[in-house]
Order: structure tokens, then sequence, then C-alpha cells
């Protein structure tokens, strides 16, 4: 039997006696995770179910990104839903507390995700089932019908309601000890507090790069310290056992795997029958990535058979065919290193590689048969490949860039793929600046759909002002690739002109460009796999789901059942997110989209936001609200008129200004956010509000696939003004008067 299968039955015999062990307790009048009628003020409870909110956020958004891919391609709907069960357990504050819910679905959610079938069942197919069409890339899609749409809804339902359920309870307790503090403001400065401690503790969960048995496992643990009877800690405790088995991926010396700060690499070595050569496959994400070859010639003299194509005329030594003898070269996406052996191969004389993820790094350096990374003239650069292209200032013969198409999102609190700014106009223009007079730019990409090859097109005409060369590559290794080839001299035609099989090779690949383009791709609207400046059916069907259950959800309140969320906090809450989101997406530009990068924003945004409360805490350094809201706007024109791509300075001089002047509108929002937090009548409310406002904000990100980034300062304008006008309408619903009765069961 398969060992994962195995250990999936190992997991569900060992919560089938946990079940019956609880059932039996049941039975016996003594049920497990007795909800507690009235909680007391504890500022360790406090601060353990503020780490555990934002600690638990980051690793199921992480996690499922990669088990279930319609979150990876979906930019911050995890986090949405996330969002979504928070708010409700602040709506939920006065109700029993929901631990045996969350526990279950916590469960449910492994089971589910985690069952022993192939990767092509329902669970893979939910991006393309829920409304893929060819104006968005994303791989192995397929026809849009309605059946295939109510099928996958309906799972996809399944699927966010156990996410929700999850974090109903971590909502419920941080809303009910904000409650309970004699000053709420305060209580909310240890809640961000413990907050960002959870980021920080899973920033260093990613570099060490573990896998999610921990991270999910400290999850539960967290649950089982929350918990005030022993029995229940214990219970808890024992479901680690099946967790780990659940979460557990066997591994051996020619096959495994392992988490980066990115993505989940697989890594497999195939022995050919006769034992004469191996085959290195790498998946990304549960999805075929690179496979690492051995191309030399030594290697190819032994197996005359392995390469149906001739030598010099397969992806990874083509682009040398065009460029200067003896060439010093960039390599953008470097991967596991067969691009770097090519341009050892090809005579480069120097040669810079440029790779993000540290893992695939080490594995090229480990598992790379022609060892390319341990030539001395190799330099290695772990950095995004756009903050390299800004910063250096070395010219090129050759700037090459790889099947660099990532799929894969890098924050999960915006919608950038960590790709996006690599295939913009201004990007293609930094590359032309880096090339020597008879440089070559050479892309190689996935072409899908034919819309992508003429975006890629015109992008690099409008860069070079003349067409590039357009044609595939055959490979007996992996798919075809579309080779672009632009120089900004005549060098692609004098080459051609005098090698007549290459000029061949390119007029029997030659790939039409027929057809009407798409808009080009911009640092303001960088969505480079979607065809028009629209929002995808799949983003619409997504996003109708999420509003469905979550005024569903929020009907079911007997508290909030006709009745609005405050206005203001909720506008707060809508606008905040936008901010977030336009904060990251432009300090990327400059700083790189680095998961480093993004931790540090998310925890300098968290500071921020403690900076305003402490001076509304301390009176002295508090300014008049009528100030506040006068330099909060001032902050966010400044942020929208001023042409943030003409900061002067080095990218990381830029980037910093950039950051300071985001910094005003930040502080000054979350001052005006203090302000108010410190009278409300019910904490739990208002955070409920906020949070619920933060769903439809992040629902309305998706604006920007239409306007680009810059204009979604505009809606995060409009928010803040319906905030104003909502402090004109206090709520005074009592809630608190309400906060010393006991919690009806539920």
């Amino acid at each position: 039997m398969n060992s994962r299968i195995l250990t999936f039955f190992l997991a569900v015999a060992w919560l089938l006696a946990i079940s019956i062990l609880l059932f039996w307790s049941r039975r016996r009048g003594k049920p497990f995770f007795v909800p507690l009628a009235v909680e007391r003020r504890s500022l360790t409870r406090l601060l353990l179910a503020s780490f555990l909110t934002l600690f638990a956020e980051l690793a199921f958004i992480r996690w499922i990104s990669v088990e279930v891919r319609v979150f990876a391609y979906f930019k911050n709907l995890a986090l949405l839903l996330c969002f979504l069960g928070f708010g409700l357990g602040c709506a939920l504050a006065y109700r029993a507390r929901r631990w045996f819910l969350a526990v279950e679905a916590f469960l449910a959610l492994l089971l589910l995700v985690r069952l022993p079938v192939g990767r092509g069942w329902t669970l893979e197919k939910l991006s393309q089932d829920l409304g893929s069409a060819a104006d968005v890339e994303i791989w192995a899609g397929n026809a849009w019908s309605w059946a295939n749409f109510l099928s996958a809804a309906v799972l996809a339902a399944m699927l966010f309601l156990l996410l929700i359920w999850i974090f109903v309870p971590l909502g419920q307790t941080v809303s009910r000890q904000l409650d309970l503090a004699p000053k709420p403001l305060r209580a909310y400065s240890w809640n961000l507090l413990g907050s960002l401690a959870g980021i920080l503790v899973f920033l260093g969960v990613s570099w060490l790069m573990l896998p999610p048995a921990v991270w999910l496992g400290m999850v539960l643990v967290g649950f089982a310290l929350l918990q005030e009877a022993r029995r229940d800690r214990i219970v808890l405790a024992l479901l680690l056992v099946p967790l780990v088995l659940l979460l557990h991926d066997p591994a051996s010396r020619d096959h495994y795997s392992f988490w980066t700060p990115y993505q989940q690499i697989d890594f497999q070595r195939l022995l050919t029958p006769s034992g004469g050569f191996r085959i290195d496959l790498v998946w990304v994400n549960h999805t075929g990535y690179q496979t690492i070859v051995d191309l030399s010639p030594e290697f190819l003299l032994e197996h005359p058979g392995l390469v149906k194509e001739s030598p010099d005329e397969n992806p990874y030594n083509l682009p040398f065919r065009f460029a200067v003898p003896s060439p010093r070269v960039l390599i953008v996406g470097a991967g596991t290193g067969n691009d770097v052996a090519a341009a050892l191969r090809n005579g480069g004389r120097q040669v810079d590689a440029v790779e993000i993820d540290p893992a695939i790094l080490k594995l090229g350096r480990k598992e790379h048969p022609e060892h390319p990374y341990d030539s001395s003239r190799v330099d290695v650069h772990l950095t995004d490949a756009r903050a390299f292209l800004k910063r250096t200032e070395a010219q090129y013969d050759l700037v090459l860039f790889g099947l660099l198409d990532s799929h894969t999102q890098f924050s999960d609190y915006s919608n950038m793929r960590i790709d996006n700014f690599v295939y913009t106009e201004e990007s293609f223009r930094e590359a032309k600046r880096r090339l020597d007079a008879e440089g070559v730019l050479f892309i190689k990409f996935q072409i899908n759909h034919p819309w992508m090859k003429r975006r890629l097109a015109e992008m690099l005409r409008q860069t070079f002002g003349k067409p590039p060369l357009v044609f595939t590559a055959v490979s007996s290794y992996s798919s075809p690739a579309t080779c672009f080839v632009v120089s900004p001299s005549g060098r692609i035609e004098e080459v051609l002109a005098r090698d007549p099989r290459l000029r061949d090779l390119v007029k029997r690949n030659q790939v039409s460009l027929a057809g009407s383009t798409p808009p080009v791709t911009t640092d303001d609207w960088p969505y480079l796999y979607q065809e028009w400046r629209l929002i995808p059916r799949t983003f619409l069907s997504l996003g109708a789901v999420i509003l469905v259950l979550a005024f569903g959800l929020y009907w079911q309140i007997p508290e909030c059942r006709g009745r609005a969320p405050s206005m203001f906090f909720f506008n707060m809450g809508a606008g905040f997110l936008l901010l977030e989101t336009q904060v990251i997406s432009r300090l990327a530009l400059y700083f790189g989209t680095t998961w480093q990068v993004n931790g540090i924003v998310i925890s300098a945004l968290l500071i921020a936001i403690l900076a305003a409360n402490f001076a509304m805490e301390y009176s002295r350094f508090a300014l008049p609200r009528s100030w506040i809201v006068t330099a909060l706007f001032l902050g966010l024109a400044a942020a929208y008129f001023l042409p943030l791509e003409r900061a002067p300075g080095s990218p990381a001089v830029a980037g910093t200004l950039v950051a300071i002047l985001f910094s005003v509108p930040v502080f000054f929002a979350a001052s005006l956010f203090a302000l108010e937090f410190r009278k409300t009548e019910s904490p739990s409310a208002a955070l409920g509000a906020n949070i619920l406002g933060a769903v439809v904000g992040g629902l309305l990100e998706n604006l920007s696939l239409m306007t680009g980034m810059r204009a979604l300062l505009l809606v995060t304008i409009g928010f803040y003004v319906l905030a104003c006008f909502g402090l004109r309408r206090p709520d005074g619903r009592g809630i608190r008067a309400r906060s010393e009765q006991a919690a009806p069961a539920v």
C-alpha cells in the first residue's frame, strides 16, 4: 500500500478513537470543550489569541494556497475568509465559544484536502470550473459550463465555510477581552502587539523552511492553551498525532519535498531501466516546473538518442547563437541552473544568475549534474529580478529571461504574483539599459493563449522601436518554449544572415502574431496573466460566493439582524485594507517582491498603528480630530498626485521616500481609528464592523484589474470620506452594557 494512503488511514483511525472518547464522555453528561458562560479579563489570554489569529491566518493561507490552487490564483481569497471568520467571532462575542466547531472544521479541512487521491480530482480543478475562460491565464484551463460552475461553487463554499469556522472562537476571544478591558484602546494596542508577534514568528518559521506539520501543529497547540479545562487541552494535544500523519509527505533519497518561503518544492529522481542516466524532475506547488538536464557534450555523446533536437537548437543553447562570442550574461530566473550551465558551455565569460528562491538555488547546487553554480565565472544574486535590474550598473551582451512564469502570489495581502513586475514596459526598458551596443534580449515563455505572445511582442516593440523575432523552440524534456529575441542594434539580422541553419530554424518555427493585441502591462497595471482590463468571470464568481457567505452568516446573528454595522468602523476597515495593498505593491517595485519585504512592510504598518495608539492614549501627543482628518486626506492626495515613479536617488533611497510618503496616511488613519475606538460603547462590535469592511475592501481590490493600482487610491479616499460621514452618526447600541451578562449556550 502507498505510504501516504497508509498514514491517511492511520490518522483517520486515530480520529475515530478520539471521536468515540468524546461520544462516550457526552453520554456520561461530561462533554468536552464546554464553553465558558462568563469569560474573565486576562492580558495573557488576549495576547495569545491575538498572536494565534495572525499566525494561523498566515499558516492556513500559505498551506491551502499550495494544496488547493484556486487560493493561489485568486488573490487574497484565503485572507478574506480568515477575516470573515474572525469578524463573525467578533459579532458572536456574547455567545458561547465555538471551539468544538473550530476544531471539527480544522480537522475536516485537513481530511478533505489531504485525501490520498490523484491530483486531478475536483479540488484541483476548482479554479477552472469556477469560471476560467480564455481571458485569464491559468494552468490546465478548461471550457466553462454551468454544470461545472454549480458543482464547483458548492465545493468551494464548503471549503470556505471550514476556513471561516476555524477563526470564529479566536474572534470571540479577542473581542470579548477588548470589551472587558477598562481601557479599550490600550487593550487594542496589546492586540496589535500580539498580532505583530504572530507575523514575526511566522516569518521565522518561513525562513527556517519548516513543513506545515510544524506551523499547523503550533496552531493546534495554541487552541489547546486557550482552553480552560485541563482535559480539553489533553484532547487537543492528542489531535497532534493525526495532524502530523495527515500532513506527512514520505521522503527518500530520490523523492523528497520541502517548503520554501514562497512555495512547496518536490524533487523526484527517475532512473532509466538500464541505470545509465537519471532524469531529475522539479515540481512547484504540485505542478511541473523544470527538468534538471545534463546537456554537456560528454553526456550527450554517451547517450546519443536522449535529445531528439540538435544540441545547439534546444531552448537552453539557442540564446547564445544570437549573442557575441564569450558574452557577459545576465540570467533572470536562474532556477536550478539549466540556463547557467548553458551559459558556461557556450563560453560565457561572466554570468550573473538572479534567483528569488533560496531553496531552488540550494537544490540546483546539490542536484544539477553539471554543477554550474560552483563555477568561478558565476555570481549568484539571491533577490527579486526587478530589484536587481534597478540596482545593477553592469552592462551585458545577453540578458536572458528564463521560463520565469511563477503563477504564485508573493503576498497574502495583495493581488501581486512574484513575477508581475518583471514583465512590464518599465522592466523591459530597464533591461534594455543594461545591454551593450551589440547586446541581445532573449525571453523564453510558455505560451498557452495566443494573446500572451502578442502582449509580450508588443511590449518589446514599444521598448526597442522594432518588432522582436518570435519563434518556438521544441524540447525533448519540456513543453515548447516561445522565444522572443530583440536587440537595439542590427545584431539579430546580422546573425541570421551569416547562419543559414539558424535562419532556417527560425523560419520553420516562426510564430504568427495575427489578431487583436491586448493592453501592455505596466507598473500600474502589471496583470500579465489576464487579457483585458476587466474583472475575469472567475473572480466575480468567487466574490459572489464570499458575499453570499458573509451576509448569510451576518444575518444569522440575532443581535445583527436588521441592523447595519457601524458606518465609521466598516469604512475604516475597507479603506485601510486598500491602503495596505497599495503600500505593499508600491514598495515591491523598489525593494523586490521577496517574502522578507512583504513581512517587513506588514510589520511596519502594525508598528505605525501602535504609534498612533500611543499618541491617542497619552493626550499630550494627541491631535484634534479635525487636524487628523485633514492630515489623512492631504497624505492620500500626495500619494495619488505625486509622480512616485520619478522619486530621486537609488532604488533604496527612492523606496524609502515612498515608504515615508505612505506612512503619513497610514499613521493618521490609525490615529482617527484609535480616537474613536477609545470612545466606542462596544469594542467588539467596532472590531467586527472593521473586519467586515476589510473583507469588502479586499474584494474591491479587484477593481485594479480594470483601472490599475493607482486608481485604487481614489476608492480608498472614497471609503475614508464615508467613514468621516459615519463620525456624525454614532451608534448607541448599548452592546457594552450587556458585557456582564452570561453568554447563552449555542
